[in-house]
C-alpha cells in the first residue's frame, strides 16, 4: 500500500474485493475509481509541496475528492 492518505482502500477496507469487481464489471464505476486516484495523487502531491498550487484549487480537488468519494460510496452500497 501506498503512502498517500485517502487511498480507497483505507477508505473502505471492508470493500477492497467489492471495488475489485465493480472495476471490472462497471466502466463508471471504474472511471469514478480512476477519477478518486488520479484527484487524490494531486491533493497528495500539493500537500507535500512536490507540486505546489494554490489553496482555491486545493479546495476544489478536495471538493471533487469528496463528491466522488460520496459517488463510490454509493454505487458500493447498492452492489
Amino acid at each position: 500500500m501506498s503512502n498517500t492518505p485517502h487511498e480507497l482502500a483505507e477508505e473502505f477496507p471492508n470493500d477492497v474485493e467489492k471495488m475489485q469487481k465493480l472495476k471490472q464489471a462497471n466502466a463508471h464505476f471504474a472511471k469514478l475509481f480512476d477519477e478518486y486516484h488520479e484527484v487524490n495523487g494531486k491533493i497528495h502531491r500539493a500537500e507535500t509541496d512536490i507540486e505546489p498550487m494554490s489553496d482555491e484549487h486545493q479546495t476544489a480537488l478536495r471538493k471533487r475528492r469528496m463528491a466522488l468519494k460520496d459517488e463510490i460510496a454509493t454505487l458500493l452500497r447498492n452492489a
